[in-house]
């Protein structure tokens, strides 16, 4: 933006003051092209803006960080530079796609999050691009995992652009062994011995694709931030890292018992290799406050990691330092092009009406829906979640089994998982299958339940939100802990009152009693009585139900849309970007000891999980072994068993 002419901060500052009196002459709206002969003789180059108002915000906003660089001074000058143009966001476990991929093991609210947060980053990208007076073609490329045993998704194609995009595309990369590619799906438990040879492999690719290195990585749950990380350190780029849920908290006591989880879940991998990524990262974006902290109840997922012990593996001392200005909150949105209010009627997706009719109220069973609705005048109660112990979603039609009184006056709607326990590869959902398939006969709810398995199309989800919101329902989202909470926010969005647990994203996601409601996911006597209390009020007073459905609507529109979320990450991207120069030794200091711990720990617990044969089940790991030798001098030297880990304070 400056050429050699400026190449003193005195002359910089003499020049800008310079322009801006020329400026003021102008007309606001007066092309670049007009005065670009004339700046390049000051010493400024393109990138400034497209409009005489345009450069001198940006050259204002300069002179106000030279003369007083507070931090509202700089994020404002660095939201109108042109810093960011390329961004990576890695996504490797699960089934990613566009298309009939929702509701497949481990496949679920963050592809929707993704696709979504693509769409409006470009579409940020290219409003600033244009705002800075550029003629550039910004990238977004999505990294995951290309798998050749794709179940009729578009998983096994290399590329694939993005639907509703210009510039941003899919890119799938396949796990390698020693044996070759690798063609069947793998846990995300079990996906740690696949991860340094799948970042080796992507970097080249990756820079092929954009003819050279990336402004912006984005690293997306553990395998995505580990993946991340491990790039960013090898090409230095400002990295971000997105946990979307931190096991750790959503498993009780699962650092205590590791050992005893990590043949199922490998909980050893996955925390060192979160604490790897969370102190490796330049920044973190969560969610919400509580993502980072917690409440009064309960500690925040990443504050979990502040200290905690692996009994015989290692003791974290100083894992993070949730005051570290590296943190930041941005919470999504949902597409409002999906996801727009039942009322907005020109807009309904009224092609679906037939399907959706059948899906809630056919009385014959099949692969799609089993039980039915005997009573249609009821309003209907709706969830929509993976089928796995944490969504609890079987804890929901628990509580409607054993309260009379909200059966009364309500149905019930699941959408989640298979109604075949032997279709599913996933070993929570087998497991909640058979507990589904328990509830429902030990309540003899037949009549009063619709389970439907799940469902994939975001346009028909949509509208499904829509039909329900037509029989004065509510959503309700039992989890026993939600990170965030994607779909309280659909639901809202269609102006459906929600009910969402209290533990974690949807706390702050609704105001309770104003814009939705709290509810206790471990006191399910309580929390179905709160919901019944509401039906027998909207049954009193119609009115009710429509003023929760407003205000839920109105707390969307002010806090949780794409636009304020592509923003603010895009911002983040260049005011970290910033930091990352001027902080270069301290933090090359602190990425040496993060590859010391990833050498000589991380890899020796990769060892334990068992790699999957095609054509195969997937074997059981056994219990992670005895420690190894650089364990053992540490154990004897603390008389703890175990090894300490204590990330270098003051380089956070």
């Amino acid at each position: 933006m400056i050429n050699e002419t400026l190449n003193t901060a005195a002359k910089l500052q003499m020049a800008l003051i310079v322009a801006e009196v020329s400026l003021s002459d102008l007309p606001r709206d007066t092309p670049y092209q007009n005065l670009e002969l004339r700046f390049r003789e000051w010493g400024f180059e393109r990138g400034w803006g497209d409009t005489a108002e345009r450069v001198q915000e940006t050259m204002r906003s300069l002179s106000e960080v030279l003369q007083a660089p507070d931090p509202q001074n700089l994020e404002k000058f660095f939201s109108k530079l042109p810093i960011v143009f390329k961004v990576v966001v890695f996504s490797p476990h699960g089934y990613f796609g566009q298309s009939d991929v929702l509701g497949l093991p481990d496949t679920g609210g963050q592809v929707v999050y993704i696709l979504d947060q693509v769409k409006a980053m470009e579409e940020e990208l290219l409003h600033r691009i244009k705002c800075q007076g550029l003629n550039i073609k910004p990238q977004i490329l999505v990294v995951t995992r290309l798998i050749p045993d794709a179940r009729g998704t578009k998983c096994n194609q290399e590329w694939e652009p993005i639907i509703g995009t210009k510039y941003s595309h899919i890119l799938r990369v396949p796990f390698r062994t020693d044996s070759g590619v690798l063609r069947r799906w793998v846990s995300r438990f079990d996906i740690y011995p696949y991860l340094e040879r799948f970042a080796q492999d992507v970097t080249s690719k990756i820079q092929e694709a954009m003819e050279g290195k990336p402004d912006l990585i984005i690293g997306n749950y553990t395998d995505g931030n580990l993946v991340a990380s491990l790039i960013a350190s090898k090409l230095g780029i400002t990295q971000a890292t997105i946990a979307h849920a931190l096991e750790k908290t959503k498993y009780e006591d699962s650092d205590i018992k590791w050992k005893e989880l990590d043949p199922k879940y490998h909980f050893s991998c996955q925390f060192i290799a979160d604490t790897i990524a969370m102190n490796a990262t330049d920044f973190i974006i969560t969610s919400t406050y509580q993502e980072i902290a917690g409440s009064k109840d309960r500690p925040g997922q990443y504050e979990s990691h502040a200290a905690f012990t692996l009994p015989g593996l290692c003791r974290v001392v100083s894992g993070i330092n949730v005051y570290d200005p590296k943190f930041n909150i941005a919470a999504p949105g949902a597409d409002q092009s999906v996801y727009f209010p039942y009322t907005e009627t020109e807009k309904r997706f009224r092609q679906f009406h037939p399907v959706i009719e059948e899906l809630l109220y056919s009385k014959a069973d099949n692969d799609e829906h089993i039980g039915y609705l005997a009573d249609r005048k009821k309003p209907i109660i709706f969830s929509m979640a993976r089928l796995d112990t944490v969504k609890n979603l079987t804890g929901l039609t628990e509580w409607y089994g054993k309260n009379k009184r909200l059966r009364s006056l309500v149905n019930l709607v699941i959408v989640g998982g298979f109604f075949d326990p032997s279709k599913s590869k996933d070993r929570e959902e087998v497991a909640e299958i058979n507990k589904m398939h328990a509830v429902i006969e030990n309540y003899q709810l037949k009549g009063q339940i619709r389970w439907i398995a799940a469902q994939s199309d975001r346009n028909r989800n949509g509208e499904l939100y829509r039909c329900i919101a037509d029989t004065k329902g509510a959503f309700v989202q039992p989890a026993l802990y939600e990170a965030f909470g994607l779909t309280v926010i659909e639901a809202m969005n269609c102006g459906l009152p929600t009910f969402a647990t209290n533990q974690g994203g949807p706390a702050e996601i609704i105001v309770d009693g104003v814009s939705g409601f709290h509810i206790n996911p471990t006191n399910g006597d309580e929390s179905s009585n709160k919901i019944a209390d509401f039906f027998e009020k909207c049954k009193a007073n119609p009115g009710h139900w429509n003023q929760f459905s407003a205000d839920g609507l109105k707390r969307i529109n002010e806090c949780y849309t794409w636009k304020i979320y592509a923003n603010k990450v895009l911002n983040m991207g260049c005011i970290y970007s910033f930091w990352k120069q001027l902080n270069k030794d301290q933090k090359q200091a602190k990425q040496r000891y993060i590859q010391a711990f990833y050498s000589l720990q991380f890899r020796n617990l990769v060892r334990n999980v068992p790699i999957a044969s095609d054509g195969t089940q997937q074997p059981e790991s056994k219990p992670a072994g005895k420690p190894q030798s650089t364990q053992r001098r540490s154990q004897s030297r603390l008389q703890r068993g175990c090894l300490e880990l204590k990330i270098p304070t003051g380089q956070q």
